[in-house]
This record gives structure tokens, sequence and C-alpha cells, in this order.
């Protein structure tokens, strides 16, 4: 009845040592709106496109246009809705990001820099319901 035990408790000594990839690390940080955070995952100059504001910015107006954005809408939750994770480096995914203006659509592709995986194009859409 003891050996029952075994793989559980083996499971459980284990999870601290499961690291988030980068796509979770990035849907954590949207959910809690933490752009400082978020911005540290820019690559030099981002194509972001947040509702009808479309340019390639650098990393810190990034920032400030994300800002923007989270002040105005508050984040409520976050769903993984499509991942490409398949190659060490190119990620792909697909949020969808609820928040208390209603939801939107984010999107947005890593690529490796320097052993790193950075953001180099970020969309933030309304979702069509």
């Amino acid at each position: 009845m003891k050996l029952i035990y075994t793989p559980i408790l083996l499971l459980l000594f284990m999870l601290p040592a499961i690291q988030l990839g980068p796509i979770d690390k990035i849907a954590e940080l949207i959910k809690q709106g933490n752009v400082h955070e978020l911005a540290k995952f820019f690559a030099d100059n981002v194509d972001m496109a947040v509702l009808d504001n479309t340019n390639v910015y650098s990393k810190t107006q990034a920032e400030i246009i994300l800002e923007k954005f989270f002040k105005e809408n508050k984040p409520l939750s976050v769903k993984i809705f499509h991942r490409v994770s398949s190659n060490s480096n190119y990620n792909f995914a697909v949020l969808i990001l609820n928040t208390d203006k209603g939801k939107y659509r984010v999107s947005f592709t890593l690529k490796e820099a320097e052993k790193e995986m950075v953001i180099i194009d970020l969309r933030i859409e309304t979702e069509k319901t």
C-alpha cells in the first residue's frame, strides 16, 4: 500500500523544478498587467499593433503603449488559445484576454536572439464573438 503513494510524493517534489516556457511566462505577465516585466521580453524593436495603433516601436515606446492599454483595460484572466513551440528558435501564441472593458485577442511571436527568446511581434485586437 505504501508503494502507491511513492509516485505521488515523487511528483510533488518535482513540481518546483518544472520550468514555465516563455509563452506561459508572457501569458502570466499579461494576466497580471505587468508591463515592466513584460518589456524585458521585447526585442530592441517590436512590430506592434494595439487596436488601431500599428507601427514598429522601440522597446521603451512599446512599453509606454502597453502601459496605456493596461491602464484603460484591467486584465481579469488570460487563456492560451493557440501555441506553436515546436521550434526552439521560434514560438507563436494566441491568447484570449478578458478585461474589465471586454475581450481581446493577443498574439505574439518570439524569436531567439542571443540565446534568449524575445518578442518581435505583438498584436492586441478586439475579440470577435
